[in-house]
């Protein structure tokens, strides 16, 4: 390993080397070192990651893409909800296809009204409708909503629940949307969940993470959606 002190360590190589230490230290090799060894390790990882936050910036209003097969997209939304719920920020939630669930969360969310504000503007997934006009103008009417919340100050984050599944439908389209979260706040955060994030919106977000699917209690052994895990 170079001997380069932290400031000698540009972001791309400081990050080469971090991931390189967390490899080593998460394998079986690091059962030989001995203590002087490993103490040097994890002072030299400890370096590395001070360096690394010593650069970054303080703050940034984030786009945050939630996508893929996978469950648990509206669910790490949620707990990013809780956070700045946490925090005492004031939060928004439009929900763009479950609105003819009465969701639990809304029920447990119920306790901060004065921090947020949840609108369950959808009417079931598109199945469910069979009306696919009045689908877009759902569609329509949870996006003007939404952007009512992107565009006011007052709230620190903003979360457009399956917002990735109208766009995939066409009920709305992506240059709209970009446009619109164009207009945000610099600091505010906005998390838009559902499978088949379009390209261009990966391409915009600055988060973006992909669940993906290993197996599914339904598709695999026919079990149903059980309160407490699916709604």
């Amino acid at each position: 390993m170079k001997n380069d002190t932290p400031e000698e360590l540009n972001s791309d190589n400081s990050d080469q080397e971090l991931s390189r230490l967390i490899d080593e230290v998460m394998s079986s090799s690091t059962s030989s070192l001995n203590d002087e060894q490993y103490r040097q390790k994890m002072q030299r990882r400890k370096e590395v990651q001070d360096q690394r936050i010593a650069k970054a910036k303080p703050e940034k209003g984030l786009i945050i893409v939630n996508t893929g097969h996978g469950k648990g997209k509206t669910t790490a939304a949620l707990g990013m909800v809780m956070r700045s719920l946490g925090h005492g920020y004031k939060v928004a939630i439009v929900q763009f296809i479950k609105g003819a669930w009465e969701p639990s969360e809304k029920r447990v969310f119920s306790h901060w009204p004065d921090q947020l504000e949840f609108h369950a503007m959808g009417e079931g997934f598109t199945w469910e409708t069979q009306d696919r006009d009045r689908d877009l103008d759902k569609a329509s009417a949870a996006w003007d909503k939404s952007l009512e919340f992107i565009r006011n100050p007052d709230f620190k984050l903003v979360l457009l629940d399956e917002i990735n599944i109208a766009l995939k439908l066409g009920y709305l389209q992506v240059e709209q949307i970009l446009a619109g979260l164009a207009e945000k706040p610099a600091d505010k955060h906005v998390i838009l969940t559902g499978r088949g994030a379009p390209p261009a919106l990966i391409e915009k977000a600055d988060l973006v993470t992909e669940m993906t699917l290993i197996k599914h209690p339904f598709k695999d052994q026919g079990i149903k959606a059980q309160a407490g895990i699916e709604y």
